[in-house]
């Protein structure tokens, strides 16, 4: 036993080696902790590696990083903002859906159905940035150094839905409070999963659907285990980076202004990164020409237009609803919160 302790010491030091040298850059090295996005997600994976790799060099700060995806240190996506608050790590890729779990308040930056395609997401987060950040601030000890999606939320299922009335007594995998809000509105029996859940819950016929982006999908390679998609985009799947306040004050203001820079422009590739990925990973899923990696044989539906009618019915009936009085309860200002800043900029007002 004590051999094969050893080895997995071994190897999670491997994991953890700093991504970069900092012998070139001046002073004494800064240490950061830092968890990446999940390992199946390989694009960005590969993008945050490629960030972190240079930050030295990009900021002058002498950075002594090491980097690690979330599931490769145990990390439960829910957990995030505790580690954070706990120091545990410095810097962390934060699915925000999950997280609303501990703070009601940062479901409202992606709710079902609000902001369904990209171009009305980024307005949505750009109306709520300051909001966003000084909660995070108070909570949880926290800055959001960039936010940005995955891209739009489909239907990925293992049975022939084609429309939302498909759904109807379905077990269908949910990430969100706002999300099964919804799924319980359309009859659907919602599952909270952790993305890595989904996949043998998809095969063993645990659930039926699970609700992701196009590009996770593909990158977890749910065509194996999936027979249809129904691409009626729900929300965005909201993701940031956000690092501890504590680990923030170490830095000078002009280091702070350099790192500030270097992750906006991260941020920015990620957008882009949302808006190219989803049409391509649809056609991989769906074995079309356009597909130039692994094809897939799953059936792409097409949306019904009374399906999106559904959707925005369901903002007003159910999802506004039930995120106000789940925020409210925990933060008295919360839907009004919302109010002036998303609900300005997307058209909403919750009662």
């Amino acid at each position: 036993m004590l051999r094969h302790l050893r080895r997995a010491v071994a190897a999670l030091c491997l994991l953890a080696l700093p991504l970069a040298p900092a012998a070139a850059q001046q002073g004494p090295a800064m240490p950061l902790r830092i968890t990446g996005h999940f390992a199946a997600n390989q694009k960005h994976i590969d993008i945050e590696r490629a960030f972190y790799g240079g930050l030295a060099a990009e900021t002058g700060i002498n950075l002594q990083i090491t980097y690690n995806p979330m599931d490769q240190v145990g990390v439960q996506a829910a957990d995030a903002l505790r580690h954070l608050r706990s120091g545990a790590f410095d810097v962390m890729s934060v699915v925000i859906g999950p997280v609303a779990r501990d703070e009601p308040f940062f479901d409202g930056l992606d709710l079902i159905g609000v902001s369904p395609t990209v171009a009305e997401l980024r307005t949505a987060v750009d109306a709520s940035r300051e909001a966003f950040d000084r909660r995070l601030l108070d909570r949880f000890g926290a800055r959001a150094v960039a936010l940005w999606p995955f891209g739009p939320q489909y239907f990925f299922c293992n049975a022939p839905v084609r429309s939302v009335a498909d759904l109807r007594g379905l077990k269908v995998r949910s990430y969100t409070p706002s999300m099964t809000a919804l799924l319980t509105h359309l009859g659907a029996s919602p599952i909270s999963l952790q993305f890595s859940e989904v996949y043998p819950a998809l095969q063993r016929g645990v659930v039926a659907c699970g609700i992701t982006s196009a590009v996770s999908a593909y990158a977890g390679n749910w065509g194996e285990v999936i027979t249809h998609v129904l691409p009626l985009s729900l929300a965005g799947g909201i993701q940031g980076h956000f690092m501890s306040a504590q680990a923030w004050r170490r830095f000078s203001p002009q280091q702070q202004e350099a790192l500030s820079r270097a992750f906006a422009r991260l941020e920015r590739e990620l957008w882009q990164l949302a808006e190219v990925s989803d049409a391509e990973s649809l056609a991989c899923l769906g074995g079309q020409p356009a597909c130039t990696g692994r094809r897939f044989s799953t059936t792409i539906a097409a949306v019904p237009p009374e399906d999106e009618a559904r959707v925005r019915d369901a903002v007003t009936a159910v999802v506004l609803p039930t995120f106000r009085d789940g925020c409210n309860r925990v933060w008295a200002d919360c839907s009004t919160t919302w109010n002036r800043s998303i609900g300005a900029a997307r058209g909403y007002v919750i009662p």
